[in-house]
């Protein structure tokens, strides 16, 4: 039997389908990873599709007996004590070991708050994605875990976001860049032009602002914005991908094991999820509308980060993708 401490916790009744996904991709992950899960939630639900995938000796099962629906946004879901999401993080804490939930976002950042706390000085945590560029990878935050930031906290997440370009992706000397509607200086909302003076004077290498067509041309390595605008560049970013991929395949102008391998780059079951950073633990959020190999990938993406290892390389790129 694996070591324990290898762990990943994961929300069996989180994201959009479940136990239906997250007990196949509990056991893909175990089977085909060597990553062992401990499964969170209604264990007589969860161990009947066990039953039907075939149990596994690294694939435990905590009963945890209420669920958190998708519709929430985060609010009382940490009163409720008994949810699959606050149990979860509850055990990974007690245990030291990460945690995974396909849930709604906002339920999940507000749990694993709660459980886990932030690191000090900390205001807010952050959402980080590795969005696949023609250079590597350029890292999207916050993409979901603070709709409504103050500037300081914008300022914030840009130190968060290149610490894990350095510390997780490798990149020695990570530029920073914040996402606004212009490149030059004073452009952009309030908040943009608050964070803008206030970037300047972080231990980050502070490009500018920079705009939406920079953010997969490889500009700079950590592009900055709150949790609204950067779940909305995230999901733009899917659609597009796929649609120029569809039109692209339908005229016949590439390859159609090209267009395959590039929309490989871009799919749930290939990064799995999304790091919330700023925690005193691990926690990574997955699609809410991922599949068995998205959970499974979502799990080996933990572990790697817990073990403070950047997630094993995609295509050449080093990334942990969507969140929901």
């Amino acid at each position: 039997m694996a070591e324990r401490r290898a762990r990943v916790v994961l929300d069996a009744m989180g994201g959009d389908h479940g136990p239906a996904v997250t007990v196949p991709g509990a056991l893909a992950a175990y089977r085909e990873h060597g990553v062992p899960v401990v499964l969170v939630g209604r264990a007589g639900e969860i161990r009947r599709w066990l039953r039907r995938y075939g149990a596994a000796d690294g694939v435990e099962v905590r009963h945890a007996g209420e669920v958190v629906p998708m519709t929430e946004r985060g609010g009382h879901t940490t009163s409720r004590r008994e949810t699959s999401l606050m149990v979860g993080c509850e055990l990974a804490r007690r245990e030291g070991l990460p945690f995974v939930s396909a849930g709604s976002s906002g339920a999940v950042v507000a749990s694993a708050v709660r459980a886990f706390g932030r690191r000090e000085g900390v205001r807010r945590p952050a959402l980080a994605v590795a969005l696949p560029t023609t250079s590597g990878s350029t890292v999207l935050v916050d993409a979901g875990g603070t709709t409504d930031p103050t500037a300081e906290m914008l300022a914030q997440f840009a130190t968060l976001g290149a610490a894990y370009a350095r510390d997780i992706l490798g990149v020695h000397d990570p530029v920073v860049g914040l996402l606004s509607i212009g490149s030059e200086p004073g452009k952009g909302n309030r908040l943009v032009r608050d964070a803008a003076r206030l970037l300047p004077e972080l231990p980050v290498r502070f490009h500018g602002n920079v705009e939406g067509h920079d953010v997969l041309a490889g500009t700079v390595d950590v592009v900055v914005t709150d949790g609204f605008t950067g779940n909305i560049v995230l999901k733009n970013i899917e659609g597009c991908v796929r649609t120029v991929l569809a039109l692209a395949a339908r005229t016949g102008t590439a390859d159609p094991g090209t267009l395959e391998e590039v929309a490989r780059l871009y799919a749930a079951d290939t990064h799995g999820g999304a790091a919330l950073l700023g925690l005193t633990g691990t926690v990574v959020v997955a699609h809410g509308s991922s599949g068995a190999a998205a959970i499974a990938r979502a799990c080996v993406v933990a572990r790697d980060l817990a073990a403070e290892e950047a997630p094993a390389p995609v295509n050449g790129h080093r990334a942990a993708g969507p969140a929901s």
